[in-house]
């Protein structure tokens, strides 16, 4: 089995899917409301995989539970 007809069951999406969802973003945010979603969005996922290295960070450097008395 190849890695694309396993994602999302049916195959990767291909460009018609693509230009369907962008349609239906367009029909649903508009046109001068899409970009600041996409700005927000791309921001959103910047801070996540901050967040997530730093979290993996964090577990890393010490290496060991804190012990306190």
């Amino acid at each position: 089995m190849s890695m694309s007809s396993l994602i999302f069951g049916f195959g990767f999406p291909g460009m018609p899917e693509m230009l369907i969802v962008l349609f239906l973003a367009l029909l649903l945010f508009g046109g001068a409301k899409l970009p600041s979603l996409m700005r927000n969005l791309g921001r959103s996922a910047n801070e996540f995989k901050a967040g997530m290295s730093e979290s993996t960070d964090d577990e890393d450097s010490d290496g060991s539970p804190d012990e306190k008395a």
